[in-house]
């Protein structure tokens, strides 16, 4: 859960270091130290005025179970 949560907020960290008119929806897949493979897309909204952007973050991996963590935030211009 914590590796899954560190994948999670580095990719925010990265979206608001990136040029505001290149911040868009994705996908990519990261291996833990562990060796699980976490699947991490996110998908970026902007309101209508276009100063703030909603993204959703959500991470999945199987450790023998099925598992998800969704982290939410706002970036603004």
């Amino acid at each position: 859960m914590t590796e899954a949560a560190t994948f999670a907020q580095d990719r925010l960290e990265e979206l608001r270091a990136t040029p505001w008119t290149m911040i868009t929806t994705g996908s990519d897949t990261r291996q833990g130290a562990t060796g699980i493979v976490y699947t991490r897309s996110w998908e970026v909204v902007p309101n209508t005025a276009d100063t703030l952007r909603t993204v959703a973050i959500t991470l999945s991996w199987n450790d023998r179970v099925s598992h998800s963590i969704r982290l939410l935030s706002v970036i603004g211009q």
